[in-house]
């Protein structure tokens, strides 16, 4: 049973820092034969303000579905006044009530343009995740002076902050095979064994 991770990128910029950052987790995640993984750009969504109908709602329920039916969750998002993108908020918010995060292992991953890097943020990030259930991860990464980080190309300039960038995904791949996985095999042989005794 492979596992299946979503990942929704907080920033709808062309070029924006974000989908740089989501990209070298994408490529850690790319290394894991067993790891299916749904890349999510809101750009493409539209999504609906809360409580006004949806322009594509084919593309909303799929991207509900993606999350729902998946194992595990990265979300990164950029640091925008103090807080998380519009975009990432307007994104969970179309992910239902109650939400299709709920029960969830999330990573996250913020970046900023700032020194003190998206520690607001993603603080902001975990608040909401675990307010409608998600259970977002204890490491989380921050990327402090982004512009700095990344060539215009998408490059990344340091190798220390690209090593903790590509944990965002081995934290959750690890936590995942470590607690969801071991759970399973748990509930499987514990079914076996009534199987057995019926």
């Amino acid at each position: 049973m492979p596992i299946k991770i979503a990942t929704i990128c907080g920033s709808v910029r062309p070029g924006n820092y974000t989908s740089m950052a989501l990209n070298l987790a994408l490529d850690e995640l790319a290394k894991y034969p067993d790891v299916e993984v749904t890349p999510t750009y809101l750009e493409h969504l539209d999504l609906p303000l809360p409580g006004l109908p949806a322009k594509n709602p084919d593309a909303i329920e799929q991207f509900q579905n993606t999350v729902k039916d998946s194992t595990a969750v990265l979300l990164a998002s950029p640091e925008y006044h103090g807080g998380i993108s519009s975009p990432m908020k307007l994104a969970i918010d179309n992910l239902g009530f109650p939400s299709m995060l709920a029960n969830k292992p999330v990573s996250l991953l913020g970046v900023a343009a700032g020194v003190i890097g998206a520690i607001k943020s993603t603080e902001q990030l975990r608040a909401i995740c675990a307010h409608v259930g998600a259970i977002p991860l204890p490491a989380v990464v921050s990327v402090a002076k982004v512009q700095q980080i990344f060539d215009p190309d998408g490059a990344c300039l340091d190798a220390d902050m690209e090593k903790l960038i590509r944990s965002s995904a081995t934290n959750l791949i690890e936590y995942v095979k470590d607690t969801v996985c071991a759970k399973v095999s748990l509930e499987e042989v514990l079914r076996q064994m009534g199987e057995r005794h019926e």
